[in-house]
């Protein structure tokens, strides 16, 4: 099995099991206390705008291994937010990626501006759980969701009050995407099968956003050199983690990034 195959049968197995513990209206019940959610596209650019950094907190990957084991990820997401980072992205999954949803929970607390769960969604059940613990906007992996998946969760999202940023990775995702009416596209430079990646596939992609749409340049930004490149091809929105994570001072190489210009 590939990666991405193993890891969406894994989460199968944990939606059931998470079911069993707490229904899913409790969750949307619990969400309608809530204040209402921060809208992510607001936050972006459209493409040739400012430049606009969603910020991640991570811990690990299944590519890198680990790479801040202790990370605070309150601390952490208060760096970003006083550097002027647009968005805070949460990596959820435990095995893989060291986080959890009370990792978004605690973000959610320490910033006022919006927070991403980042997660391999496959059931509008995660949707529910991201909202309940106070997230903004959810990630959608077309590459994840076969059939009439993607238009479902993408309708869910919007019902829950959630902004779906949708990623793809190639013209056939792109336009399963914009089909299942996705206005905030995320264009991942890593092929979740090989773990290669080329930031050709964000310079390829992102010229092909229809007017209205925003596009986040995702994975391979290590700075300001990788987001001067992709801004030729029109890019104004990055999420950036591993580096920013890495990063002896997060909030300088962020406003390192945000400084540069056509």
């Amino acid at each position: 099995m590939t990666f991405l195959a193993d890891i969406l049968a894994r989460k199968v197995r944990e939606v059931a099991a998470a079911r069993d513990l707490r229904p899913e209206r409790e969750l949307v019940a619990a969400s309608r206390d809530l204040a209402p959610a921060r809208s992510l596209g607001d936050a972006l650019s459209f493409g040739g705008g400012p430049v606009r950094v969603v910020a991640e907190v991570k811990r690990a990957s299944p590519s890198a291994g680990a790479i801040a084991s202790s990370l605070d990820a309150p601390a952490q997401a208060r760096r970003y937010a006083a550097a002027g980072a647009a968005a805070v992205s949460v990596l959820t999954d435990g095995p893989g990626f060291g986080g959890s949803l009370a990792d978004l929970e605690a973000v959610r607390r320490a910033v006022e501006i919006p927070v991403l769960r980042k997660d391999f969604i496959v059931d509008g059940y995660q949707l529910a759980e991201a909202r309940a613990a106070g997230a903004d906007a959810a990630l959608l992996i077309v590459a994840a969701l076969p059939g009439d998946a993607l238009r479902r969760l993408h309708d869910r999202c919007l019902e829950l009050g959630l902004s779906p940023l949708v990623e793809v990775h190639d013209e056939a995702e792109l336009q399963a995407a914009l089909g299942a009416g996705a206005r905030l596209v995320g264009v991942n430079n890593r092929d979740l099968r090989t773990f290669r990646v080329d930031l050709s596939t964000s310079e390829r992609l992102l010229p092909l956003l229809p007017a209205g749409a925003r596009g986040v340049a995702e994975s391979g930004i290590r700075g300001a050199g990788e987001v001067r490149r992709l801004r030729r091809a029109g890019a104004a929105n990055f999420l950036v983690g591993e580096a920013l994570v890495r990063a002896e001072d997060p909030g300088a190489l962020l406003r390192e990034m945000m400084d540069v210009r056509d």
